[in-house]
């Protein structure tokens, strides 16, 4: 089950595959209002598409132009066989290679400590975004 690549997409070429991921774990699982799931940093956000090596998708995450990494979710079935680190690993190096010095990110409480392990810094109180608690957290510096 570890096979699977991780390649950088956009919302007009992987729409459908990149939204039954987030529909799968955030309305589905996480009971996200659909209202809230789907804005408009879609089209202009870069895409992470982590699929198996058959290209069924798995995982995915976005890169929003000001430097938020977002939408980071992996399917059930994928999860603790490292593609949230893959696809988090991913992310930064595609913000450096577009120059950003610096990523900020809303992380689910429950996973602010997979984000600490990358070096991401919490900064704030918690708060709650979709019915669900969230810190904001930072990567200073690249």
């Amino acid at each position: 089950m570890a096979d699977f690549l991780i390649r950088e997409t956009d919302w007009a070429h992987d729409a459908a595959q990149l939204s039954a991921i987030r529909r799968a774990v955030f309305i589905d699982e996480q009971g996200v209002p659909e209202a809230l799931e789907w804005d408009e940093h879609d089209a202009a956000a870069l895409h992470l598409l982590a699929t198996e090596a058959d290209g069924a998708p798995i995982g995915c995450a976005r890169l929003l132009p000001d430097g938020h990494v977002g939408r980071m979710a992996v399917l059930p079935a994928w999860r603790e066989h490292g593609v949230g680190r893959a696809l988090l690993a991913a992310a930064i190096r595609t913000a450096q290679a577009h120059g950003h010095t610096a990523l900020q990110l809303s992380a689910q409480i429950h996973a602010a400590g997979f984000y600490a392990d990358a070096g991401f810094v919490a900064e704030g109180e918690a708060y709650e975004e979709a019915g669900i608690p969230h810190v904001a957290m930072r990567l200073d510096p690249l």
